[in-house]
């Protein structure tokens, strides 16, 4: 029996795939369920005892394949059943007909009723109204029932009364401490039980006195009850009538209550810190005090930035890069987006067609000095999908996939088509160059330990696809703007949302192009997850929290480790820290620009203070506030600006990554030159 509510879990029980059972399933996708499917009776029993399902679905449309009432009954017969809702998907009802009894389906054990409807928008609200109703409910009790079975079993005394010290249960330890029966305590108060040979007055008087003093209060625990009146918990030991020692006791026997019930890892952290303070010195008590309040903050992993009047470049970055700006100005629109048909674009030529002189280029791609400005203009501005084959077969991705080259390179071709070439920057050389830097960093020894298959082929599908459609401008400007994109994703994440949401739709839209067509669908859904949260994590809102996860769950742990191999294999590869690696991945491919020989690195440095001027000049023009005002193509130091942006950015979050795996020690070096071209202006 779980009692973390993770994401809910649904068998749907249909003999055959249809229209309803599809719009079930894709309608459990948008709802982020996890969703099962069982063809017969006894494999729908199989897997519910497996998964412990919170909604069963059973089609009882057609009694030719099985009995819905007893493939409910057969459910509704194990134990898990009992916290489960179990839906019967009925035909619907003829409007010259009566509308039927629900008793027969509540009597075989059904919960609910839902008349025929293919509608995904249907399927997807029936199963919400679940959720919020009774699979919350059941989620509750079944918290509600664990502590108190964990009270019943616990060995030291514990009893809960109202604020006015009424006695609402006390445990078999406390009856056996006191000496009187739960009957006898129910409706008391504590200091209303008459002293007697069944307990010793130093007790009684003890538990008064700490009652009075309020030392044995646990707030963690406070609720209202049907009476609408604040309860109070208590742990008492018996072992030792001193105060201090009660209440010390007491902590211990609710923390191990605690741990039982329904609670974010941060919550525990606070209990652990609450406990500390309780045996702590005042000075200790008081720096847990401030460490509480830091805790409780909802940016644990975002810097408190200081202003810096003599640093207006990275005041500007920082304004830019990490926040979406004011809000909507109306009557300002800001709309983009390229139609480009699958029959406009001309099929890339097969990789062994490939021209000689682009060849010989991709022939350094496995080097980190690659040149991607002289792939560019060897292809005619179409990078991407050269370099693409190229690295795509090298890692099999159409193997994994299952997929032709045919296909990949129609698919690489849309893509990159809906890449703007009139961008300066976030153009689809842009992605190359990212692609170029994801595979090189997947060919290091330490993140091939760490990723699989799928890892990999995630990562590189995300760099292609991770600024399509890019329209030059920053999430900021989109969103002062009032543009369609910051409606749509409510001003959060705009950009990176959007990458995400089109390459998906310019996949799938089109049988030529789909990469996914061939994929099983539990392979897919995983897949496309990865790649969806490898974009999200090139938004730099968000940049320190994925900086300071990576420190602290994998550089510490590993550096603690010392040289013992094994442990620090165990450290990289579980399921938490795979996904941080992921994302510290591309985060390092996305900017890494700064780490690229000199020439690429200044002419990359011209390409995004170009994008950044015409921006400023586009506000300006509109009226709209200037995000990045040290940004003007008359007044702005580039090198100053990189210095900037390698300083507050680039160089914590490449020392982390090259401390512990790829070994490319370029970013130091890299400001070098522009403070040398900075002191020449």
């Amino acid at each position: 029996m779980r009692l973390t509510q993770e994401p809910i879990q649904v068998l749907l029980v249909f003999a055959k795939e249809d229209s309803q059972s599809d719009a079930f399933w894709w309608a459990c996708e948008r709802a982020g369920f996890r969703c099962n499917i069982a063809r017969t009776p006894e494999s729908a029993v199989e897997c519910f005892l497996d998964k412990h399902h919170e909604i069963v679905i059973i089609d009882g449309r057609h009694s030719r394949y099985f009995e819905a009432d007893a493939v409910c009954r057969m459910i509704r017969a194990t134990k898990p059943s009992e916290h489960t809702v179990v839906l019967a998907v009925m035909p619907q009802i003829p409007s010259d007909q009566e509308e039927p009894s629900v008793l027969p389906l509540l009597s075989a054990g059904f919960s609910r009723r839902y008349l025929e409807n293919s509608s995904v928008s249907a399927c997807y609200n029936e199963l919400i109204q679940i959720e919020h109703g009774e699979v919350r409910a059941q989620f509750k009790l079944r918290a509600c029932n664990s502590v108190f079975t964990a009270l019943e079993q616990c060995q030291e005394a514990v009893e809960i009364s109202s604020e006015d010290h009424v006695i609402q249960y006390v445990n078999p330890a406390f009856e056996k401490m006191m000496g009187y029966h739960r009957g006898e305590l129910i409706g008391k108060e504590l200091t209303e039980l008459p002293k007697s040979d069944k307990n010793s007055a130093d007790l009684l008087d003890t538990i008064n006195t700490c009652i009075k003093k309020g030392k044995v209060k646990c707030n963690s625990l406070r609720h209202k009850d049907r009476r609408k009146e604040s309860v109070d918990a208590r742990s008492i030991s018996s072992h030792s009538s001193d105060a201090p020692s009660l209440q010390n006791r007491r902590y211990s026997s609710m923390a191990r209550i605690h741990s039982m019930t329904i609670e974010a890892p941060i919550t525990k952290v606070i209990n652990i810190i609450n406990a500390a303070q309780e045996s702590s010195p005042v000075t200790v008590a008081e720096a847990l005090d401030r460490v509480l309040e830091i805790l409780r903050t909802t940016e644990l992993y975002s810097p408190q930035l200081a202003s810096k009047e003599d640093d207006p470049h990275t005041n500007d970055l920082v304004g830019g890069l990490m926040s979406d700006g004011l809000r909507k100005l109306s009557g300002n629109e800001y709309v983009f987006s390229k139609n480009m048909s699958q029959s406009q674009l001309a099929v890339p030529v097969p990789l062994n067609d490939i021209p000689s002189s682009i060849a010989e280029l991709l022939n350094e791609e496995e080097c980190w000095e690659f040149n991607i400005l002289e792939l560019e203009a060897a292809t005619h501005k179409r990078p991407l999908s050269y370099l693409g084959l190229k690295i795509f077969s090298a890692f099999g991705v159409c193997e994994f996939l299952n997929c032709t080259e045919a296909t990949l390179r129609s698919w690489l071709q849309v893509i990159e088509a809906n890449y703007h070439a009139s961008n300066s920057y976030h153009n689809s050389t842009h992605a190359a160059d990212v692609l170029h830097a994801t595979a090189y960093f997947l060919r290091k020894d330490r993140v091939k330990g760490s990723l699989d298959q799928l890892d990999e082929v995630a990562a590189l599908l995300a760099a292609t696809v991770h600024d399509v459609d890019h329209p030059g401008r920053t999430n900021s400007f989109l969103c002062n703007a009032g543009s369609d994109l910051a409606i749509l994703y409510n001003d959060t994440a705009v950009l990176e949302s959007h990458h995400a949401a089109l390459a998906f739709q310019l996949t799938v839209r089109d049988s030529k192009c789909n990469i996914f067509k061939n994929m099983e669908r539990t392979q897919f859904r995983t897949l496309r997850q990865a790649i969806i949260d490898m974009v999200l994590a090139t938004e730099m809102t968000r940049h320190f929290e994925h900086v300071n996860k990576f420190v602290n769950s994998i550089n510490k742990p590993m550096s603690s480790e010392g040289s013992d191999c094994e442990g620090q294999a165990s450290i990289r590869n579980s399921p938490e820290n795979r996904l941080l690696i992921k994302r510290m991945l591309i985060k390092c491919a996305d900017v890494a620009n700064p780490c690229r020989p000199l020439e690429l690195c200044i002419e990359w440095a011209g390409r995004i203070s170009e994008e950044y001027f015409a921006q400023t000049d586009e506000e300006k023009r509109q009226g709209l506030p200037v995000v990045m005002p040290v940004f003007d193509r008359n007044t702005c130091s580039i090198p100053k600006s990189q210095i900037s942006f390698i300083d507050y950015f680039i160089t914590d979050m490449f020392d982390a990554w090259d401390g512990k795996y790829t070994h490319t020690h370029y970013m130091i070096i890299r400001a070098a030159p522009f403070k040398n071209l900075m002191s020449q202006e």
